[in-house]
């Protein structure tokens, strides 16, 4: 059969379907046939014969979509002597009738996200194709039957592939609304072909937008830019990507902005506290702020993603200082800001190996030099929090140092700032373990000698002085200088990166299993500096437990 003659058939049979399901969609809400899939299989378009009904599989829309709001005739049936549409031939399609005219874009953006299509344009090329729509077609009308290609179960099962922490990341950053576009996916096409193995991606990011579907009160309601976290996470990991989602906690403008019981709070005025007359502070130390950001979390490391970064995990460092009141100068009265943060993550460490993937942690460069004034501005206590961490990943952005060391124009000085900020925060953590994965300058931002070159030295840098990975940054998400220092770099592997794929998981496994063993064997000793009433055991997220769970019970200010 031909396939215009077949579609000719397929609108026939599915009219004769349609008339027979029309009183049943008359008494039946779209709710429910959003929730039940309403799966009257259609009748053989070859025929018009009553064939048995066939279990279809099983369809849970995702949340905050409106997949099938129009009325739902089922999967389509095909004989054996048919040939198949479009885009059926390897996944079910549906069969699906606008119950009103619709621009033939909302019906792409409404089945886009439960499709095997990773962008809109795909998924458009095969609806037109699979239903004869003309390119100058915007339009489909009320009643008009459908074919809907390439529809898979939901929701997608993609499982996380468990590293362990010395697994060594090469990643660049993107926000969320790039990692959901097409631009997006061919920044890890390229990133992959240069020789990356690793993509950080903005779950979170400082406004306070979340960019999955997260039903919650407190949550802002728009369409997500990742609308199918698990689909996303598959093609990463198809890709032979490390898939690390960033979530930005504390610094959030949603919150601060529509939920002022939440915010950081003025003993002058009462209102919230603004830092440098900006709104955008949530209170790190209240127990419903810390929650929704767990909840979030969880709900991320449950859908296939390997590592949870965690940024903006701290308070506020700037603004009127003494202006600021939080939450826990109630509650706990003694306890210190760093105390707070540490108190948090001892949680969050644990729930994340519950669910079997990392955690990493995002700080200031400058926390390094461990000054009395940034440590009781942030709370950021670096030997205290890299005791709940698996990789601590400072922000070490040489043109970030300005007024350090008596340079003038730091982010021409990458060579002093890395290998100086690396080897102080391996002196500050080396009896927690941790793996330091640093964030590089990957923008030109106060610096003339930005290039390739450039790209190269910090990443040198960072490995001769400790560094195990690297993470670039660049807030528009322009990759051309890493692009072309990658392969140079390549030529002279071992004095950049080892080169670890996620192929070699299962040996690094094996190497890290034996480290733990020989840890295990040695006394346990707590550090003078930070008191808890536990020691932790540093685990692998594999086993899915942290063993120890470490509330703080008091921290002493390390001298700088």
């Amino acid at each position: 059969m031909s396939k215009s003659t077949f579609h000719r058939v397929f609108v026939a049979g599915t009219i004769v379907v349609l008339a027979g399901a029309v009183v049943w969609i008359a008494s039946t809400p779209s709710s429910k046939v959003m929730a039940e899939q309403g799966a009257p299989s259609s009748k053989s378009a070859s025929s018009g014969a009553s064939r048995p009904q066939k279990k279809a599989e099983v369809f849970t829309p995702l949340a905050g979509t409106k997949v099938t709001e129009g009325a739902l005739a089922g999967l389509l049936e095909v004989t054996p002597d048919q040939d198949k549409a479009a885009g059926c031939a390897a996944s079910p399609c549906y069969a699906y009738v606008a119950e009103h005219a619709e621009p033939v874009s909302a019906i792409v953006r409404r089945w886009w996200p439960v499709t095997r299509y990773m962008t809109r344009a795909e998924m458009e090329k095969s609806l037109r194709d699979a239903n004869q729509l003309g390119t100058k077609q915007n339009y489909v009308k009320a009643g008009q039957p459908l074919l809907i290609p390439n529809v898979e179960p939901q929701p997608v099962a993609e499982k996380s592939i468990p590293a362990p922490p010395e697994f060594e990341v090469r990643a660049v950053y993107m926000t969320g609304s790039m990692a959901g576009s097409e631009k997006g996916l061919e920044i890890v096409r390229r990133w992959r072909q240069v020789g990356g193995n690793a993509v950080v991606f903005d779950i979170k990011d400082s406004d306070g937008s979340v960019n999955v579907p997260f039903d919650h009160p407190l949550a802002p309601h728009h369409n997500p830019a990742i609308p199918n976290l698990p689909k996303y996470v598959r093609f990463l990991h198809q890709s032979g990507m490390h898939a690390i989602a960033r979530i930005a906690l504390f610094r959030d403008e949603n919150i601060a902005q529509h939920h002022s019981e939440l915010a950081v709070h003025s003993r002058r005025t009462g209102e919230p506290w603004r830092e440098n007359g900006k709104l955008v502070w949530s209170d790190p130390s209240n127990p419903k702020m810390q929650d929704y950001d767990l909840i979030l979390a969880k709900q991320v490391a449950a859908s296939g993603v390997d590592e949870v970064q965690f940024d903006y995990v701290r308070f506020p460092a700037e603004g009127d200082q003494k202006d600021a009141k939080f939450a826990f100068e109630a509650t706990h009265p003694n306890w210190t800001r760093a105390q707070v943060i540490a108190d948090f993550l001892s949680r969050a460490y644990t729930e994340m190996h519950k669910e079997g993937v990392l955690l990493s942690l995002d700080v200031f460069g400058v926390m390094a030099w461990q000054r009395s004034v940034d440590l009781a501005h942030t709370g950021q206590d670096i030997p205290l929090i890299s005791r709940y961490c698996d990789v601590l990943s400072p922000m070490i952005y040489p043109s970030h140092f300005f007024g350090m060391d008596g340079y003038k124009d730091p982010g021409d000085a990458p060579e002093h700032f890395i290998s100086m900020s690396m080897q102080r925060f391996q002196k500050v953590t080396a009896e927690t373990h941790v793996v330091l994965r640093p964030w590089l300058q990957a923008f030109a931002w106060r610096t003339k000698t930005y290039s390739p070159q450039y790209i190269e030295v910090q990443v040198a840098t960072s490995k001769a002085n400790g560094g195990d990975g690297f993470l670039f940054w660049n807030a528009r998400n322009d990759y051309a200088k890493p692009y072309a220092a990658m392969p140079d770099m390549h030529k002279e592997m071992t004095k950049y990166y080892r080169g670890d794929e996620l192929t070699d998981i299962p040996r690094l496994e094996a190497e890290h299993a034996k480290i733990l063993a020989e840890r295990a064997a040695e006394p346990q000793v707590v550090p003078a500096k930070a008191t808890t009433e536990a020691t932790v055991v540093r685990t692998s997220a594999k086993s899915h437990k942290a063993k120890t769970q470490v509330r703080p019970a008091s921290t002493t200010e390390p001298k700088p």
